[in-house]
């Protein structure tokens, strides 16, 4: 499902590698070149991303996979709603810090299933048209976290989520080594983007 003639960027990856630190540089470096840009992220700061921030970083997993995939699901209905598809319907360029594919990949290694979890996001919200999967070993990108880890940062269960992440097929889908320092990392997602947004046929800006 796409939405008007805007421009969809997810970026997409396991805690640790440089998920927000790029959404943001692209976002800066767009801007910058006079496009429409908006930056979100999820969970959102809704009332409901809110709540689930706080269950992702409390101790522990309370609830079970189901019922954190329908929170995640709640959320994204809103902010596909409220943010996303107006966005998109007014030809801007929404990145987002995570998307549905992290619900696919992180309750996917839950035990779910994640081509279900995929179908019921897809059944209302707009695929992107370009999805950066940052790559990057879980030793290495849990080095990188500079606060505690919570529940869902353990090596076992980011491996499984990685596996899933490698699963995901897709001509909108672009795997990136993110093993890299941020601003060479930066100039390769810049360049990917501009082409995506040229074959758009300079949709988006």
């Amino acid at each position: 499902m796409r939405t008007g003639r805007g421009f969809l960027l997810a970026l997409e990856g396991v805690d640790g590698s440089g998920k927000s630190t790029q959404a943001k540089l692209l976002a800066v470096s767009l801007l910058q070149q006079g496009r429409d840009v908006v930056l979100t992220r999820e969970p959102t700061d809704g009332p409901v991303g809110q709540k689930l921030r706080r269950y992702l970083q409390s101790p522990g997993r309370n609830l079970t996979p189901r019922e954190e995939v329908d929170l995640f699901l709640a959320d994204r209905r809103e902010h596909v709603d409220k943010l996303i598809k107006p966005a998109l319907a007014a030809g801007r360029i929404v990145i987002t810090d995570r998307y549905y594919y992290s619900t696919v990949a992180y309750q996917g290694a839950l035990g779910l299933d994640p081509v279900e979890i995929l179908a019921a996001n897809e059944a209302f919200a707009p695929r992107p048209d370009l999805v950066f999967l940052l790559l990057i070993p879980v030793s290495q990108a849990l080095a990188r976290l500079q606060r505690p880890r919570q529940v869902s940062e353990l090596a076992p269960y980011l491996e499984k989520v990685a596996a899933i992440y490698e699963s995901l097929v897709g001509p909108h889908i672009q795997r990136v080594e993110a093993a890299t320092n941020p601003q060479a990392l930066h100039s390769t997602l810049l360049e990917l983007t501009l082409k995506a947004l040229g074959r758009l046929g300079g949709e988006g800006q």
